[in-house]
């Protein structure tokens, strides 16, 4: 057990730190700026008091990654309690105030209690660069779907049939919107040229597509008001969603390229369902170190797919998702798992079961996605690839 315990509530420019002793008293109390000199001032003044520190964070990314970065740097121990529970915490505390330094005195004071708080470890370089670019991607992804939502916008004010009639997740339409936004341009230029004008920047298609364009354009030789320019607006955004997509293509690479350099990547990408980029995703979400889980049932808990009972009095067997769970590994597996079906008859057997006993597609996916957690656990643990089980026969 610790000595002291140093809470340290985090912001962006600014952390105040306070130091407790195992009755509770403060022995330090301190605002100190986002920056290396000053922290590292304060570790040698915590470590003045005693070299037996736990020091416990609200927040484990942003603004407190210089921080942690330098208590891992110095071999110090650092537990992390979410800002959610410090916030119910300090409502057990005396008076209704809220200031930073009682904030930070929750904190350190929260650690001293509770015997469940996790330890943060630090993640090896390939674990964080993966982090990095996963992170980058997924807001690439939404980018993506918010430029796509503006595009059908702007297009449906002037040009309402061939929005409707276009899928713009797809290259082909949004290439055909660079060059062609109007009905009357879409008639006058007709669908031989466009099929030529499509096939000549390779889009798969490009006969159907040219005639749907023309079809949405023949059903409209209405010229609305603002054309011109409107359609000079939907060039921008379609060029946008292209840039977007070449964005997305190049991160999809790097990440590929970085997840094949992991141990674990030939294990995990072995499980069917899980390709490089869902892998990817899980370890930058786990920082593929399994020892810090401990068990498959603690990293199911961790990926929210292991129910919590919410029993009360007469009412039992009210199972419900936890309310702390990392979504991105979540996420991931949920994903791997319908890809699986199409691949692994373990997983279709699996599945089928779930649902000849009443359980709906969600329901029986999650519980797919969940024995997998407990396979991949024991792969990386075993440091063995997936393999199928094949039927043992009787000897006649």
């Amino acid at each position: 057990m610790p000595e002291i315990w140093a809470g340290v509530d985090i912001g962006k420019t600014h952390h105040h730190a306070v130091v407790i002793n195992a009755e509770g008293e403060r022995l330090l109390s301190r605002r100190i700026q986002n920056d290396e000199t000053e922290l590292l001032a304060l570790l040698g003044d915590v470590l003045a008091i005693s070299d037996d520190v736990l020091w416990a964070v609200d927040l484990n990314h942003g603004g407190a990654a210089l921080l942690i970065g330098l208590l891992t740097a110095h071999d110090q121990s650092v537990a992390y309690l979410t800002g959610l529970a410090v916030h119910r915490a300090s409502a057990t505390y005396r008076g209704e105030a809220k200031t930073d330094a009682k904030d930070a005195f929750v904190i350190a004071d929260q650690a001293r209690i509770r015997r469940d708080l996790g330890l943060l470890r630090p993640g090896d370089e390939i674990a964080v660069a993966l982090r990095t670019l996963t992170t980058r991607r997924l807001d690439l992804v939404f980018d993506r779907t918010r430029q796509i939502n503006r595009l059908r916008a702007q297009l449906l004010e002037i040009f309402p049939a061939l929005e409707r009639a276009l899928d713009l997740t797809n290259k082909g339409p949004v290439m055909l919107l660079t060059g062609y936004q109007t009905p009357a341009a879409i008639r006058r230029t007709g669908a031989k040229r466009i099929e030529t004008w499509l096939r000549n920047r390779k889009v798969k298609g490009a006969a159907a597509l040219a005639r749907t364009a023309v079809d949405a354009a023949q059903a409209q030789h209405t010229a609305l008001p603002g054309e011109r320019l409107a359609a000079a607006m939907v060039v921008r955004l379609a060029k946008g969603v292209m840039a977007l997509d070449e964005e997305i293509a190049e991160l999809d690479a790097l990440i590929e390229a970085r997840f094949r350099e992991h141990p674990h990547a030939e294990a995990i990408r072995s499980l069917p369902g899980m390709g490089a980029r869902l892998g990817a995703e899980f370890i930058a979400a786990t920082g593929g170190d399994m020892d810090a889980f401990g068990s498959a049932d603690r990293l199911a808990g961790f990926a929210g797919l292991a129910p919590q009972p919410r029993d009360s009095g007469r009412v039992s067997g009210n199972l419900h998702r936890p309310r702390r769970y990392h979504r991105g590994l979540l996420r991931a597996m949920y994903l791997s798992a319908p890809a699986s079906l199409k691949c692994c008859p373990a997983s279709k057997a699996d599945y089928q079961r779930k649902r000849s006993e009443g359980k709906g597609h969600k329901q029986a996916l999650l519980a797919l996605a969940r024995r997998r957690v407990n396979v991949l656990w024991a792969m990386i643990r075993d440091r063995e690839c997936y393999q199928v089980s094949l039927p043992v026969t009787v000897a006649a």
